[in-house]
């Protein structure tokens, strides 16, 4: 959880607002504080990093290229999300997303039918899904000449 913590920490000194934090539970065991940030810089580490943890970072932006731009700009591509009311936006940005899942208006994105993986640093391959199962499988393709059935 030093991780979470820190990345919060480094975006709070870089200039973003924490707008809401829980309390972190008495007694033992690992804790992140789940955490709200508001304005959060593109410069941050919070905003190139798999947090993998409870940290909601907003930025704001002005135009959807700059909005494709930032969240592209990392070296992971787990997962993104496209929050919007109009669907031909939805789609649009979604097919630009260098991401190996896209959520449009929901924060869940994972499915069991559905195939689960990133891209770039974030793994290669899938698993769930029919595409799952083909990570699996060791295909030998033989071609030989003359043979007829």
């Amino acid at each position: 959880m030093d991780k979470v913590r820190h990345l919060v920490e480094d975006a709070v000194a870089r200039g973003a607002v924490v707008v809401a934090e829980a309390d972190i539970p008495a007694g033992p065991g690992h804790y992140a504080a789940p955490t709200v940030l508001d304005h959060v810089p593109a410069d941050a580490a919070i905003m190139r990093e798999e947090v993998f943890g409870p940290v909601a970072a907003i930025h704001r932006f002005s135009t959807e290229a700059e909005a494709i731009a930032v969240a592209n700009d990392t070296e992971h591509g787990l997962a993104s999300y496209v929050m919007t009311s109009h669907i031909d936006r939805a789609r649009r940005v979604a097919a630009r997303l260098q991401a190996g899942m896209v959520g449009i208006n929901r924060g869940l994105v994972s499915e069991v039918a559905a195939p689960f993986g990133g891209i770039k640093q974030s793994g290669l391959g899938r698993e769930g899904g029919p595409e799952g199962l083909h990570e699996y499988q060791q295909l030998k393709y033989l071609s030989m000449p003359g043979f007829h059935t």
